[in-house]
């Protein structure tokens, strides 16, 4: 099993939502979050005053899949989020040891 963790532009979280879900992906988690990487913030003008915003807003998914799907949803991922400007983001990939359902009780694959 892997985890997928995806950082991308928050307006294109419907897009890789619906691409995950098209290939069967049944849980997505998203996060609301704030970071920089190359794109490094931007300057704003508020009431006359100049200030820069280093940590900009973002969003987070995280999924757990089987290992047969982990390149299919991390292409949908990439293909979804992408516009081809700086920001668009980065995807981080782990194995995961063990995943249980805790109401039922199941784990492994079947826990997904």
């Amino acid at each position: 099993m892997k985890l997928i963790t995806a950082i991308i532009k928050p307006f294109k979280a419907d897009e890789v939502r619906t691409a995950l879900s098209e290939l069967g992906v049944s849980g997505v988690t998203l996060t609301e979050v704030k970071g920089f990487g190359r794109q490094k913030g931007h300057t704003e003008l508020y009431r006359g005053a100049e200030y820069e915003i280093d940590f900009l807003p973002k969003t987070k998914i995280e999924v757990a899949v089987r290992d047969n799907l982990a390149d299919q949803a991390i292409t949908a991922i990439c293909q979804a989020a992408k516009t081809g400007q700086i920001g668009d983001g980065k995807i981080f990939v782990s194995n995961l040891e063990q995943t249980i359902r805790i109401r039922t009780g199941e784990s492994g694959d079947d826990a997904l």
